[in-house]
């Protein structure tokens, strides 16, 4: 690879590699990961594009165990809901399903919107201030690719309670959730998605 921003046929291949690679991590070793690695993968998170260069993204680190702790029962609460949605054998097929990382992961961040961001002066989201949040995510994918890269697994949980989140960080009102996210060293890899390789869906 040049350094004029020309890139050869075997960074590409590995970068199309990359891409298979990143996969959801639902499993991880509690081996702690170095902070000055975890410091330089949220440096690569900033260099992701963002709606007026407004940058809102917030990674909030949750090391407190009571707070974790909350997230937990959180997320129990809402899977045990969801469970109860599904029927006969997907039903059993989803209480089967290994959904969140939390008791495992050493790292775990709460990945915010700052809806009232003052960077930027509000250029291109005037009509659409959702791209606010969609530039939050664009910093999560390269997070999650740099970790990736960097041997650690990334695991994005949704089955939250947003508002419950926001109250055991004290986030600001303005702050919107957008992710939460393990990050550890995988006990597994896999190339193909868990929910393909359980029989839940398939890749279209």
């Amino acid at each position: 690879m040049a350094g004029d921003g020309q890139f050869d046929d075997a960074f590409r291949d590995q970068l199309e590699e990359l891409f298979r690679w990143r996969r959801d991590v639902r499993r991880f070793r509690r081996d702690s990961v170095d902070p000055a690695l975890i410091r330089h993968l949220l440096e690569l998170a900033d260099l992701a594009p963002s709606v007026g260069l407004s940058q809102p993204w917030r990674f909030v680190a949750v090391e407190d165990e009571a707070a974790r702790g909350t997230i937990l029962a959180s997320f129990e609460r809402c899977n045990a809901q969801a469970l109860e949605g599904y029927d006969g054998d997907e039903k059993a097929l989803y209480a089967r399903l290994k959904l969140e990382g939390l008791r495992e992961a050493p790292v775990q961040f709460a990945v915010f919107s700052d809806e009232e961001t003052l960077q930027g002066k509000g250029v291109g989201r005037q009509t659409m201030p959702e791209t606010l949040r969609y530039s939050v995510v664009a910093a999560v994918y390269t997070f999650w690719l740099a970790a990736r890269a960097a041997g650690l697994g990334v695991g994005w949980v949704s089955i939250l309670e947003p508002e419950e989140i926001s109250k055991a960080l004290s986030a600001p009102d303005a702050w919107a959730l957008v992710a939460y996210l393990c990050v550890g060293y995988p006990i597994e890899e896999h190339l193909d998605p868990e929910l393909e390789r359980v029989g839940w869906e398939r890749r279209r």
